[in-house]
C-alpha cells in the first residue's frame, strides 16, 4: 500500500499548496442561527437551515415521537420493508405544496438527482444542463449516458440555440437547472425555459433545494412569479429550509410511478429513518401555515445587500466574490474573530478565480446582527475584494 499512501500524500500536498484542502470542523447546532465551534459560541451565516426549523420544538417533538413508535431506522429499502406509514403523509404534503399529482421521497437530494435523471432519459436522448448546475445534476446527467450539452448560465437564448440544433437528432430531451443557484443565489429564468421546453417537446426539471420553504410563500421558485412556471419535474431536498433530511421529486402520477420502478437510487437504498420523515412533515405543516415567516430569509438577505451596496438579493444566498482561495480563507478567519461563522467557498465548488464568502440568511437572524456584520464586511472585506 506504499504507493497508495504516497499518491494520497502528494495529492494532499498539492491541495495544501493551492489552499484547496478541505478539513472538518466539529460544530454543534444551538438555538436558531447560533452554533458552537472550537469552544466558542458563534452566529452562523453559512447554514442552509433558512427557517431555523432544525431546532424548532414542534419539529423536534415530531421526530422524537416517531422514533419512539417506529424505531431509529427504516430497516430496508422502501420497496421491501422500509416504507413505513409516514411516507404517504410526507409525499402527500409535498405534492400539495408544489401543486403536483404525486411525489416520491429519496434518501437525499444527491441520490434523487442521481436516480431520477437516468430513469427518464438514456443514450439516445439529449440532456441540456445549465453550466453552473449543482454537482448532483451533473452526476445524474452523466449517468444517463445520453448526449450532454451545457448552456451558458441562465442564458435561455443560448439554450434555445443549442436545442434548435440538437433536438431533431434525439428521441427525448431533458433541460436541467437549479431554480436557485446555491453559490450565487440567483434564480433560473424558469418561465423562459418552460416555454422553450414546450416549443421543442423537451422536459424541464428543476432542483429547488434552495427555493422550497423560502420563495413563493414557501412553495418554492416555481411559484415565485405572478403565475407558476410550467415545470413538470420539480426536484428538491428536505435538508435545507425544511430542516430535516432527504430528497424528493414532485411530478405527475405516471412519472412518479415510473420513478419508483426505475430509479436505482430509490430501489436499492434504505428508507429514511421514521423520525426524519416525521420531522419533515411537521416542518411542511409549519411552512404552509406561516407564509409570512417563510418570506423572512429573503428580507434579511435584502437588508444585508442594501447595507453593503450589492444588488438586491432574490434568495437567502448572497456571495461576496474575493477571487483567490487564500484571500477568501483569510476573510473567513477575520469574520470568525468577530464571532461570525461564514465559510470560504473555493474551487472546484466554484470556478477558479471566484473563491468567495457565501452568506446565507435565516428567519431568526436579528436586524442588529446583520447590521453589525454588514459594517464589518464593508469596512474590512469589500475594500480588499
Amino acid at each position: 500500500m506504499d504507493s497508495l499512501d504516497a499518491f494520497a500524500r502528494a495529492k494532499l500536498a498539492a491541495l495544501d499548496q493551492a489552499s484547496l484542502r478541505r478539513s472538518l470542523s466539529e460544530t454543534t447546532q444551538l438555538e436558531g442561527p447560533w452554533v458552537e465551534r472550537d469552544g466558542r459560541r458563534m452566529l452562523s451565516f453559512c447554514c442552509n437551515d433558512y427557517l431555523n426549523l432544525t431546532t424548532h420544538p414542534t419539529v423536534v417533538q415530531a421526530a422524537l415521537e416517531a422514533t419512539r413508535r417506529f424505531g431509529v431506522g427504516a430497516g430496508g429499502s422502501r420497496l421491501v420493508t422500509g416504507n413505513h406509514p409516514l411516507y404517504a403523509a410526507l409525499e402527500d404534503r409535498l405534492a400539495r405544496l408544489k401543486g403536483t399529482e404525486a411525489a416520491c421521497v429519496f434518501g437525499s437530494g444527491y441520490l434523487a438527482n442521481a436516480g431520477i435523471i437516468p430513469a427518464l432519459v438514456g443514450r439516445h436522448d439529449l440532456l441540456l444542463v445549465d453550466e453552473l448546475a449543482h454537482a448532483c445534476i451533473w452526476t445524474g446527467a452523466r449517468l444517463a449516458g445520453g448526449s450532454v450539452l451545457s448552456f451558458r448560465h441562465n442564458d435561455a437564448a443560448h439554450a434555445a440555440q443549442m436545442l434548435a440544433g440538437a433536438r431533431p437528432h434525439h428521441e427525448h430531451a431533458l433541460i436541467l437547472t437549479d431554480s436557485v443557484f446555491s453559490m450565487d443565489g440567483d434564480l433560473a429564468p424558469l418561465p423562459a425555459l418552460a416555454a422553450l421546453a414546450e416549443q421543442h417537446d423537451a422536459w424541464l426539471m428543476t432542483d429547488d433545494a434552495h427555493g422550497i420553504g423560502v420563495l413563493g410563500g414557501g412553495r418554492g421558485a416555481v411559484h415565485a412569479g405572478d403565475q407558476p412556471a410550467r415545470v413538470p419535474l420539480q426536484m428538491g431536498t428536505l435538508s435545507k429550509a425544511i430542516g430535516a433530511y432527504g430528497g424528493y421529486l414532485c411530478a405527475s402520477r405516471p412519472v412518479i410511478e415510473l420513478i419508483r420502478t426505475r430509479a436505482r437510487t430509490f430501489i436499492y437504498a434504505t428508507g429514511l429513518p421514521p423520525g426524519t420523515v416525521a420531522a419533515a412533515i411537521a416542518a411542511l405543516d409549519l411552512i404552509a401555515a406561516q407564509p409570512d415567516y417563510a418570506a423572512l430569509p429573503v428580507r434579511k438577505a435584502r437588508l444585508f445587500t442594501s447595507l453593503v451596496g450589492l444588488p438586491e438579493a432574490v434568495s437567502p444566498i448572497v456571495p461576496v466574490i474575493i477571487g483567490a482561495a487564500p484571500a477568501a480563507l483569510a476573510a473567513s478567519r477575520l469574520l470568525a474573530e468577530s464571532g461570525f461563522l461564514v465559510s470560504a467557498i473555493r474551487p472546484p465548488t466554484v470556478p477558479a478565480g471566484t473563491s468567495r464568502l457565501r452568506f446565507t440568511f435565516t428567519a431568526q437572524h436579528s436586524d442588529d446582527a446583520i447590521t453589525r456584520l454588514a459594517a464589518l464586511v464593508r469596512a474590512e472585506i469589500m475594500v480588499a475584494a
